[in-house]
């Protein structure tokens, strides 16, 4: 019996790169094939081809034995394909019913749009599947989660086989993760076959029924999970060992560079989300953040970097309080900012990526002069971080928007931490990161802590909080729930607490936000 899908001598070049060089790949019906390699390994182009959004070079595409031709989408879709991808394609402001049925919309005899018909199949796939969502809820009212599970939904209502997950657990929780995978099983037991690319080497151990490793667009090499360790599989991805866990330097930590006092910051629907948090970062510091997604941290962390006011309380970066933060006063005042959501916040997606390299310091020589742009120290600048930080395809000229998601954050991370920062407010730094990249910012921060950086790390990465931070404080519903140093804990006490267990210091930072709410 032939596998349900077959790749033979995938190729596709783009200028300057060879994307994929003659890759093989098979899959099995009820099989879940794990693909993994560096940023710009290969690997999303490579689903992208299937999914028909590119059209190889060279190649063949079987399934269930018989070749096919996928000029785009909805030729991927006729053949049973679905693709997750790992910026989720909803319309916020539409239903679960209106995403789900956008493009093959049910209606009646006379033409008219019959949304109970399709709410109807979107419950019923929903308990198949252990997918269970409200179909008249608003997409952008749903936590992420959820939002991923309407991307699954869309597929199977489109009576996917063969559904490809890109980077699918990049923006859950560990708990949401966990519920993903259990979701992929449940439909592996039904028939369905799963390929999924991600960074995560437990995910792959523990979840994929075979590994399969790209580097530079080839094919190097196929594992079993029993036969692998994350030590092995990180080596075959970046063609070298790499170390899985940070070598942290025990150093004495400095003068205050950020104290944060009573501060409350309400989200755009003026909905208080953080309530009268305070806290102090250091010189030669690093302070993490732990919390599941949508517990204030992101309105934290706009507030800190000037791109969101507070409602009241008050913030000194470097000892000088600051009434009203700006963005380019936060980058005057040695600041540096990763934020959460790299293509809103921290891209301009049709600049190129030199210019995105130097956006923050453009107005400033040696890149501008009586108002004129110097293109050649933009592109001498540009070439010098592309080395050091790796990114791919490595040329200036590319619109950013072209480069993989992890190489789009390599960019943001090379911009703001090539500068010479005292404070560094880092959301989400490596999500979406191969475990070389990883590795390197990671490095990274570690060396601006030893130069005597203060570092405000946020991020849903628990082990990442636990390898890089000096202290810990965790947020749950805007409040500060637990503060200590991180040898004085366990990721056990700081998960309860992320699941809002031990309220201790909350209580009083409630009264302080509804004091300002007032």
């Amino acid at each position: 019996m032939p596998p349900i899908l077959e790749l033979k001598g995938i190729t596709k070049q783009f200028p300057g790169v060879l994307a994929n060089d003659h890759i093989n790949l098979t899959l099995e019906k009820g099989e879940i094939l794990a693909l993994l390699g560096e940023n710009g390994a290969g690997k999303t182009t490579l689903m992208n081809i299937l999914y028909g959004l590119y059209k190889p070079d060279e190649g063949e595409i079987f399934i269930d034995g018989e070749k096919i031709e996928i000029s785009g989408p909805i030729d991927a879709i006729r053949a049973g394909i679905g693709m997750v991808h790992q910026h989720f394609m909803l319309i916020p402001v539409f239903t679960v019913t209106e995403n789900v049925m956008l493009g093959e919309e049910s209606v009646n005899f006379g033409g008219v749009l019959n949304p109970d018909d399709a709410a109807k199949k979107i419950k019923a796939i929903g308990e198949l599947y252990g997918l269970k969502v409200d179909p008249n809820a608003k997409v952008g009212d749903l936590p992420v989660g959820v939002q991923q599970r309407v991307e699954i939904i869309k597929l199977l209502y489109r009576n996917a086989r063969i559904l490809i997950f890109d980077e699918p657990t990049a923006v859950l929780t560990p708990q949401e993760a966990d519920e993903l995978f259990e979701i992929m099983r449940s439909l592996t037991k039904q028939g369905k076959s799963i390929i999924f690319i991600t960074h995560k080497l437990r995910e792959v151990l523990e979840f994929s029924d075979r590994i399969m490793v790209i580097q530079r667009g080839k094919v190097v090499g196929e594992t079993h999970p029993h036969e692998a360790s994350q030590e092995k599989l990180a080596e075959m991805m970046v063609g070298r060992a790499v170390d899985l866990i940070p070598d942290k330097k025990k150093i004495q930590a400095g003068e205050t560079v950020l104290k944060v006092d009573n501060l409350v910051v309400a989200d755009g629907t003026r909905k208080i989300t953080v309530h009268g948090v305070s806290f102090s970062v250091h010189a030669g510091e690093i302070l993490g953040v732990a919390g599941v997604q949508g517990n204030g941290q992101t309105e934290l962390e706009e507030a800190l970097t000037g791109m969101r006011e507070p409602v009241s309380g008050t913030i000194r970066i470097l000892g000088k309080e600051v009434p009203k933060v700006k963005p380019r006063e936060f980058v005057e005042n040695k600041g540096a900012h990763i934020p959460e959501d790299r293509q809103r916040d921290g891209l301009i997606l049709n600049f190129t990526v030199e210019d995105n390299l130097m956006l923050c310091t453009y107005y400033q020589p040696p890149f501008s002069q009586n108002h004129i742009l110097n293109r050649e120290a933009i592109r001498d600048h540009a070439r010098k971080l592309i080395t050091n930080f790796d990114i791919r395809p490595p040329e200036p000229l590319l619109p950013v928007a072209s480069l993989s998601g992890g190489n789009q954050q390599k960019v943001i991370v090379a911009r703001e931490l090539s500068r010479d920062n005292k404070l560094i407010v880092a959301s989400q730094p490596t999500r979406g990161l191969d475990v070389g990249s990883i590795e390197y910012i990671h490095d990274q921060l570690l060396k601006s802590r030893e130069e005597g950086c203060g570092i405000l790390l946020i991020s849903s990465e628990l082990d990442e909080i636990m390898e890089l931070s000096d202290r810990i404080i965790v947020m749950y519903k805007g409040n500060i729930t637990l503060m200590t140093e991180t040898e004085k804990t366990t990721k056990s006490e700081v998960g309860l607490h992320m699941a809002g267990a031990g309220n201790s210091m909350s209580e009083k930072s409630e009264n302080v936000a509804v004091q300002a709410g007032r």
